[in-house]
């Protein structure tokens, strides 16, 4: 098997020069799936028989919790990446992850709380799917924090990527806590393996918002990465260039 593209992976130069063609594409599919989803799920899909309108901040909060937990699962695989193969842009992947993470949490929980009020009658209860949200939360501050509190690149790379890979036990824990114990959060509205509960008209606004919020992550992922890349590699030759190129374009 030819592994070249893996080690391809690892060079700033070689992903600066990619992620510009992958760029464009990910931010349109962004705002077309985005449109298209939001829209056509806040303002057409048909009430919910039971909960009316409220249900409609799904389209909102079910991407929202989906992405936060499948970019901590990205942090614990480029955490992984960086402490077996000593990749420096599975760091930067990390570190520039986290903080949409965290927004992806936050949003995931401030529309829960939305949503429960007129479903449960309150914002908050220690329930065992928000509870453990919360800790996920409490996970990516800790990432982020580790990030900017060692100086020592190296050493904040391995700190973060530990907790990252230690951390990552608390998804299946999200995943699964309406099964494995009595809470009041409802069972998943949305499953990638499983048959839809919901009527098209419903579900498939959802989905494209599920996708759209996704290519928005990849979207802004690259941007990140891309500049704190060329932060890092601003003595290379080919980082020299590339500011002076985007200088003189008025970028």
């Amino acid at each position: 098997m030819n592994w070249m593209w893996f080690h391809k992976l690892g060079s700033p130069k070689w992903f600066y020069e990619i992620s510009r063609l992958w760029l464009p594409w990910l931010a349109v599919s962004a705002i077309l799936l985005l449109v298209t989803g939001l829209v056509w799920g806040l303002a057409f899909a048909p009430p919910d028989y039971q909960q009316g309108n409220s249900f409609r901040i799904i389209y909102i909060h079910v991407p929202a919790a989906f992405l936060a937990q499948s970019i901590y699962i990205m942090l614990a695989i480029a955490g992984t990446v960086g402490l077996v193969w000593k990749m420096k842009l599975a760091d930067v992947a990390l570190q520039q992850a986290a903080p949409i993470g965290a927004w992806m949490t936050v949003i995931a929980l401030v529309t829960g709380a939305i949503w429960g009020k007129p479903t449960w009658g309150t914002y908050w209860v220690w329930d065992a799917r928000l509870t453990s949200m919360l800790i996920l939360l409490f996970l990516y501050f800790g990432v982020i924090a580790l990030g900017n509190a060692i100086t020592n690149r190296d050493s904040a790379a391995k700190a973060c990527a530990v907790l990252a890979i230690v951390g990552v036990v608390n998804i299946p824990i999200i995943q699964y806590s309406v099964e494995w114990w009595n809470t009041l959060h409802q069972p998943a509205t949305f499953s990638i393996v499983a048959k839809p509960a919901m009527p098209f008209e419903m579900w498939m606004p959802l989905l494209i918002s599920v996708l759209g919020f996704y290519c928005f992550f990849g979207a802004v992922l690259l941007m990140r990465m891309r500049l704190e890349v060329l932060r890092r590699e601003v003595r290379s030759s080919w980082a020299k260039a590339e500011i002076k190129a985007q200088v003189e374009k008025g970028l």
